[in-house]
C-alpha cells in the first residue's frame, strides 16, 4: 500500500509525504513515516494494532517526521505487541527524544487509563551495514546502502515473503548496490525526479536557490535511470513514487512519468498514487 507518494519536505496538497505499508497475512510493516502516516493508514483501512515493524530509509524529515506519532497513535489504538524499528543512526537518539517528548501524555494514560508503557513496546535497532536485519513468519528483510547525497547512510529494503518479493528504494541516485539486491524482485518501488520539474519546483519554493535544485537533481534518480535500474534487475513490476515535482500538472501526471521511463524499461509501470494498493 502506497500511503504517501510525494517527494520532498515542503507542504503539498496533491500528495502526502513518503510512507508505505506492506501487509502480509494481516500484519503491518511500515516503510518510512512521513508527515500524516497515521492518518493515511486510517484512510487506507489499515489496523494500527497490527503494526509489527517500522523501517526508516534515512533521516530526512519527509521520511521520518511522524515516526514517534505513528507509534503513539498505534499504542492509543490498541497496540499490544512489541514494535521493532530499524534505520540508520541517529534513530536510537531520535526514538529516545520522542519518548521524552511524549512522556507526560504517556504517563497520564498509564495512570488514568491503565495503558502500558510505550517505550517498553518499541525495540530500536540501528543499521550499520548491508544484510538481513529482520525476519519473522511473514517476511525476511534485507537492508542495503544506497547513495543519497549528504544524507549518509541511507538504505533501501528488500522484503521477501512467502508470496512475493518487494523492494523499496528509499531516496537514492542510480545505484549498482540496489540493482544487485533487486535482482528478480516481483515489485520494485522506486523514487523518481524530473530534472526540468525540479527546476520549476525549486523556483516556486525558493527562487534563486541553486543549491536546492542541485541537491534535488544530484541526490535522486532521473527517469531514464529508473528504467535502466528496473531493466538491469529484471523486475516484474516497476512502481514509481516519491515524485519530484509533486502537483505541477505539466510534469506530475501519469502519462508524462510513464513516457519518461519507457525509453529504458519495457515492463509494467505503475504510477503511484496515495492510498494505492499494489498486489
Amino acid at each position: 500500500m502506497l500511503l504517501g507518494t510525494a517527494g520532498g519536505p515542503s507542504i503539498k496538497k496533491a500528495r502526502a509525504q513518503p510512507s508505505n505499508a506492506l501487509i502480509v497475512n494481516g500484519e503491518v510493516y511500515v516503510i518510512d513515516t512521513g508527515n500524516g502516516v497515521a492518518r493515511q493508514m486510517a484512510l487506507a483501512g489499515i489496523d494500527a494494532k497490527k503494526l509489527r515493524a517500522v523501517f526508516i530509509t534515512h533521516n530526512h524529515s519527509d521520511h521520518m517526521a511522524d515516526y514517534g506519532t505513528l507509534l503513539l497513535r498505534a499504542a492509543s489504538s490498541g497496540l499490544k505487541n512489541t514494535v521493532h524499528t530499524f534505520g540508520p543512526p541517529p534513530l536510537s537518539m531520535m526514538n529516545k527524544a520522542y519518548m521524552a517528548f511524549a512522556d507526560w501524555d504517556v504517563q497520564l494514560r498509564v495512570r488514568d487509563e491503565a495503558k502500558p508503557e510505550l517505550a517498553d513496546r518499541v525495540k530500536v535497532r540501528e543499521i550499520f551495514q548491508d544484510g538481513v536485519i529482520y525476519q519473522d513468519e511473514n517476511v525476511k528483510v534485507t537492508a542495503f546502502e544506497v547513495p543519497h547525497g549528504a544524507a549518509s547512510p541511507s538504505y533501501g529494503y528488500r522484503f521477501d515473503t512467502p508470496h512475493k518479493s518487494i523492494l523499496f528504494s528509499g531516496d537514492t541516485t542510480k545505484s549498482d548496490n540496489l540493482i544487485k539486491h533487486a535482482q528478480g524482485v516481483d515489485i520494485l518501488v522506486h523514487e523518481i525526479v524530473s530534472v526540468h520539474g525540479a527546476e520549476a519546483i525549486g523556483e516556486r519554493i525558493d527562487p534563486g536557490n541553486k543549491e536546492l535544485v542541485r541537491h534535488i537533481v544530484e541526490a535522486h534518480t532521473k527517469p531514464d535511470e529508473v528504467g535502466e535500474v528496473a531493466t538491469a534487475a529484471n523486475v516484474g513490476k516497476l512502481v514509481l513514487t516519491h515524485f519530484v515535482p509533486t502537483g505541477l500538472p505539466k510534469f506530475d501526471n501519469p502519462q508524462a512519468w510513464i513516457d519518461s521511463v519507457r525509453q529504458t524499461y519495457a515492463g509494467e509501470i505503475v504510477v503511484g498514487e496515495d492510498l494505492m494498493a499494489i498486489e
